[in-house]
């Protein structure tokens, strides 16, 4: 059996009493549900973009940063997912989480009150020290990028 690491501890505060902790579905899952905290349902509409709030603020440490993901379940059925990308939130941040939400369907979708919308990955990071170079090493790859390895194995 793998060893578990050490979870990292983590304040949260809930800023709204109908609000939902994040929480991972499953034992192993590297994602946490988000939550909309919503007093009535919220109709998206196709195109339409909405910042959904998710009733929490969180306080990371340094050297870490929360990552906002779309979940596949809502992008793949309904063309709900995140208008960023992924969205990152820095450790010094301590206002109310939001999900930015586009719909990308063709129906209008409606978002209910404690509905799952995201997901929230807690990562680490660093940062860097930038050394100007005049060159740098030789790769066999080099500077192809967009395609440049092929579509097969």
């Amino acid at each position: 059996m793998a060893e578990i690491n050490k979870n990292l501890v983590v304040k949260i505060i809930k800023l709204k009493k109908n609000a939902i902790l994040p929480a991972y579905q499953t034992e192993h899952s590297a994602g946490m549900d988000l939550h909309a905290c919503l007093d009535e349902p919220l109709t998206i509409n196709p195109f339409e973009r909405l910042a959904v709030p998710t009733g929490v603020a969180i306080e990371l440490p340094i050297g870490y940063e929360s990552q906002i993901r779309a979940r596949s379940g809502l992008s793949f059925k309904y063309g709900i997912t995140t208008v960023n990308g992924i969205g990152t939130i820095d450790s010094d941040y301590r206002g109310e989480y939001s999900v930015l939400l586009i719909n990308l369907g063709s129906e209008p979708f409606l978002i209910e009150p404690g509905m799952r919308i995201a997901q929230l990955v807690i990562a680490s990071h660093e940062h860097v020290d930038w050394d100007e170079a005049k060159s740098l090493s030789d790769t066999k790859r080099g500077s192809g990028g967009y395609g440049s390895t092929g579509l097969n194995a």
